[in-house]
Order: C-alpha cells, then sequence, then structure tokens
C-alpha cells in the first residue's frame, strides 16, 4: 500500500513487541516498507508497554502514538470509590460503559485520590497531569485524546504546557507502584 501511494507509512495498534518485530523481519525479508508506528494504550493505569513495547520502539526507530491517556476517563477524578457513577459519563453509559469497568477498582480508585492531591498541589486538573506524564516519558511520539464535549478538548491541550518536576514525577511513580 506505501509502493501504491495509498498510505504514507504503516501502522499497527496494539501489537506486542514481539508480533511488531516478527512484521519488521517479514518486512526486511520481502524488501517491503517497514513498520513506522505502534498506537497502544497508555496510561498511568495501563502501563503495559513500558516492559518491551516502548523499549523494542525505541530500539527499532518506531514511533508510539498513545491512545486512552486518561484511562477513559478514570484519570480526570470524576469517579469516586463508593460513589454512584456520575450521570452521563462514559461508564454510567450502557453501550460503552463495559470499556471502563476495567479500571474502577477500589486500588485504582485510591491511586486516583492520591493523585489528585498532586495535581491540585501543582494547579493543574487530572487529565492535564495525566497527559503531561505521558508527554514527559521521551519514547512517546504524540497522545492521541478523546474528548465527548469541546472544552475537554481545550482543557487537555492545556497540557502540552504543564512541565512536571522530578519532584513531581517521584511523587506520582510512589502513588503508582503502590
Amino acid at each position: 500500500l506505501v509502493h501504491q501511494g495509498k498510505v504514507l507509512y504503516a501502522g499497527v495498534s496494539e501489537w506486542s513487541a514481539t508480533q511488531i518485530l516478527d512484521a519488521q523481519s517479514t518486512a526486511r525479508q520481502l524488501t517491503l516498507n517497514p513498520i513506522a508506528i505502534n498506537q497502544p494504550a497508555y496510561n498511568m493505569l495501563n502501563r503495559y508497554i513500558e516492559k518491551e513495547v516502548m523499549p523494542m520502539c525505541t530500539r527499532e526507530g518506531l514511533g508510539i502514538a498513545v491512545f486512552s491517556p486518561v484511562a477513559e476517563g478514570v484519570l480526570t477524578g470524576k469517579y469516586k470509590k463508593g460513589q454512584e457513577l456520575p450521570k452521563g459519563s462514559r461508564a454510567a453509559d450502557p453501550k460503552v460503559g463495559h470499556f471502563v469497568e476495567r479500571y474502577l477498582t477500589d486500588e485504582n480508585l485510591d491511586k486516583v485520590e492520591r493523585l489528585s492531591l498532586i495535581a491540585s498541589d501543582n494547579s493543574v486538573t487530572m487529565a492535564q497531569m495525566a497527559l503531561a506524564w505521558i508527554l514527559h516519558h521521551k519514547e512517546i511520539s504524540s497522545v492521541i485524546i478523546g474528548a465527548s464535549r469541546p472544552e475537554q478538548i481545550e482543557e487537555n491541550a492545556k497540557a502540552v504546557d504543564v512541565v512536571l518536576d522530578s519532584n513531581t514525577i517521584n511523587a506520582i511513580d510512589e502513588v503508582l507502584s503502590k
């Protein structure tokens, strides 16, 4: 498709490091264009790519454009332990609520509560801090944000101006490691 001009670059989404390496090897063997970018889910509560995928992408020169940076809205702080789901929220929507369920554990909600204190200390919203935390990782090329309202896009875009100092990063890492 790249040779035919139908696409500019080849990319994959949610592939393991092994799958990507196999595809790269096949592309070399067949003299095809290699994969240029990987699109995995990644956020403070879903860090599975850190162990193998991120280092492999860096080593192989692939970009990483992550999605679900606020964990289906959980990292905005709107979901509280022991409280009903907010009306109109993604979790309360029967069509898509199942995507949010995996994040709505007591352990995760406790982490979000502690993270919200760090965000408050830094005068940013939880969503802005979650996005800035991702952008702090040099391996990440881009973050795909999703929003249901224009004001969410405006709030999220402000994350590019948020600089998290080493003390803040350490405080976040301490919360996430528990």
